[in-house]
């Protein structure tokens, strides 16, 4: 009988390489059956803030019906499109994938209002980034390793993170401006966050885009926000729907959406492929670090689909994120995390047992700190939850 033993996929030469990576702040042997960003990805998997996401909403509240995505299942789906793209350009598939996987771990509940609400709240206290915060979990937060907190990720799943949507600073002075919980991390600068991030970061931040739009698409239209006689005179989209129709007159309303959602995703992972091997040959990288290097990132739409693509987002934050049916939800979810925030910075007593051991007593800013990533981990039904036995009389005596 053959034993099956792994080996170094194919790789392009800009390719980052896990056997030369440039390691963990905690050395550990690397071991022979996974790679260092096989263990990274194993590590985001199988930690508490990735399960969590599955209550986290991606647009709508958690508990307004479980057909609607997720940070959970909108990761799931990013990682998808990221390893299918890493694979094609010749990239490290499992960086790729893990960096997919972690990109929303900092997301407070509610979504976009819920981190409005907690950067409002912690503005005089540093201010919250949910991708600071994201770094926060994975090197600190995450406390399930006997020899380290945190994850221990390598150096190269750290700076993806950190660099999702691009250089944080153009010069050394800028770095005081960066999030608290970003220069918290020991030796931060070690990241280089003047340049880009690495390829397979860069893909994991495309397909980031090309899942939400498109998945947004998907869930406002069957939750009846608009129709697709709304978006039909959207460019880009409305081609995608006439084409459906055209290919498959008589099929049901789901399975054309479905079909168009499919069409579109395809339509612009082909764009993106085109444009990044476009830019591959004008530059002609010869590692990663000439890629992090660059004057423009090496991943990205062409110039021609952002045209295509700028009405769709116009539309989508009209009829979809600025819809008075969300503004109500996300209104209400804004005030929940506010309210959350300011009753526990008054009385911090009755925070939890382990986050009143974490918090600063006299000291407001190691408390509002606690009191943040507490509110940050939550999930929407959880911080509701919460809310409701803070805020009514009998919230507690209902139990």
């Amino acid at each position: 009988m053959t034993v099956f033993k792994p080996t170094r996929q194919s790789r392009a030469p800009y390719a980052s390489d896990p056997y030369n990576a440039r390691g963990r702040a905690i050395a550990q042997p690397s071991g022979s059956e996974r790679s260092p960003f096989q263990r990274d990805k194993d590590r985001i998997i199988h930690s508490s803030a990735f399960r969590r996401l599955k209550g986290k909403t991606q647009v709508f509240v958690a508990h307004e019906g479980d057909y609607y995505r997720t940070r959970l299942t909108h990761s799931i789906e990013v990682s998808q499109i990221a390893r299918s793209i890493a694979r094609v350009l010749g990239l490290d598939e499992d960086l790729a994938e893990c960096l997919a996987l972690a990109h929303d771990l900092g997301h407070p509940p509610f979504g976009h209002s819920g981190e409005d609400a907690l950067s409002a709240a912690m503005a005089p206290y540093g201010g919250f980034d949910h991708n600071a915060q994201t770094l926060r979990i994975v090197t600190h937060l995450e406390g399930r390793y006997a020899e380290f907190d945190g994850l221990n990720l390598t150096w190269e799943t750290l700076e993806g993170i950190a660099k999702h949507n691009g250089p944080l600073v153009r010069r050394e002075a800028d770095l005081k401006t960066l999030p608290w919980a970003l220069r918290a991390i020991p030796d931060f600068e070690a990241l280089e966050l003047h340049t880009f991030a690495g390829p397979e970061a860069q893909v994991a931040a495309i397909a980031d885009d090309i899942a939400y739009i498109n998945h947004d698409i998907d869930d406002g239209l069957r939750a009846g926000l608009f129709t697709i006689e709304d978006i039909m005179n959207v460019p880009f989209v409305g081609d995608a729907f006439v084409d459906v129709r055209r290919r498959y007159p008589d099929i049901s309303r789901d399975k054309t959406i479905h079909e168009a959602v499919r069409d579109m995703i395809g339509i612009m992972v082909a764009d993106v492929l085109a444009e990044t091997r476009r830019r591959l040959e004008k530059y002609d990288p010869k590692s990663p670090d000439d890629i992090r290097n660059l004057p423009e990132a090496i991943c990205d739409f062409s110039a021609d689909f952002r045209e295509k693509e700028r009405p769709l987002r116009e539309f989508l934050m009209t009829r979809m994120y600025r819809h008075y049916l969300v503004n109500r939800m996300m209104g209400q979810a804004s005030r929940v995390v506010g309210e959350l925030f300011e009753l526990f910075i008054a009385d911090p007593s009755i925070l939890p047992t382990d986050q009143q051991a974490q918090a600063g007593g006299a000291h407001e800013i190691a408390t509002a700190r606690v009191v943040s990533d507490y509110i940050a981990s939550m999930t929407d039904n959880f911080a509701i939850e919460e809310h409701r036995k803070l805020f009514t009389v009998s919230g507690y005596l209902s139990r």
